[in-house]
Parts: C-alpha cells; structure tokens; sequence
C-alpha cells in the first residue's frame, strides 16, 4: 500500500484520491481553528504561497479529537480558515487522526515516518508530516514546529 491508495474526502464532501498528488511535495497537517496553534494556519499558507509553483501543496485536515479545538462542522471550519487565515491550501473533511477510529492516512503517516524523525503518536493540534514527491514519509514534526520551520526541508525536496 502507499499514500497514492488512500482515500480521503474534501472539506466540500467530494471523495478524492491522494494519487492527485502524485509528483508533489506534501505537508500533511492536523488542523484546528480554536486552538493555542491555530496561527500556524498562516504560516502554512505562506509556505503553500511560497512553495505552490513548485510541486508543493499543503493539506490540511481538521481534526476535534484534542480538547475539542474544532467544534464547528466542514462548512463552519472552511469559512473561518478563508476568512481568517486566507487559506487557499486543499482542505479535507474532519477526521480523528489517532484511535480507534482513525482515518487510514494518520495511521499510514505514523507508521511510515522513519526515524529519527518519528515523534510517535499524534501529541496535539498541527502535527504536520512531509512527503517527498514519491509518497515516501519524510519526517514528522511536532505541533509546535512553526511552519517557516520547515521550509529549509522543502526546499531540499524541491531541489
């Protein structure tokens, strides 16, 4: 199995294939909008921004499974990424990224991160994983790895 088999449903309910980014550099993320890290969300536009024209897309998938820091429904979390944080980045419907039931792209990400760049579980809010163009885990980053944090990696991919 890689990252291209797994399915996942957009934030507008479209089921969609991850083979669509087949050849991009991806940056998964664990998102909420009431959370301490909820301005990560601007950082990972400007990365998005920054990165875009170069076979490079974050995807962002809510999550209320911490503290319950994302309460709203699909619609309510996609208007307030776009009107707060002008979120332009592929954003997917909520999903319970550790668990019992969680979605099948959080445990593939888990399990594929190599070390020493697996944190282990989900801790929180904005874990983010790096993909390199050929679906392969690169690394994990913790929550509170600020997103201008990772660029320097990025670009490495990019290269």
């Amino acid at each position: 199995m890689s990252i291209y088999d797994i399915q996942v449903q957009t934030i507008q309910g479209e089921e969609q294939s991850l083979a669509a980014y087949k050849g991009k550099v991806l940056l998964i993320v664990n998102t909420a909008s009431a959370c301490g890290l909820t301005p990560h969300y601007k950082g990972l536009q400007a990365l998005y921004e920054q990165f875009k024209d170069r076979n490079f897309t974050v995807l962002g998938f809510p999550c209320n499974q911490f503290a319950s820091q994302e309460p709203g429904t699909n619609e309510e979390i996609a208007q307030f990424c776009e009107l707060n944080y002008q979120v332009s980045f592929p954003m997917f419907a909520k999903v319970d990224v550790k668990g019992e039931h969680a979605h099948p792209l959080f445990t593939y990400l888990v399990s594929n991160a190599t070390e020493p760049y697996h944190t282990g579980d989900i801790e929180w809010n904005f874990v983010k994983f790096l993909v390199d163009a050929d679906g392969q885990v690169v690394k994990q980053y913790s929550a509170r790895t600020e997103p201008a944090d990772i660029a320097s990696d990025i670009e490495k991919l990019l290269a």
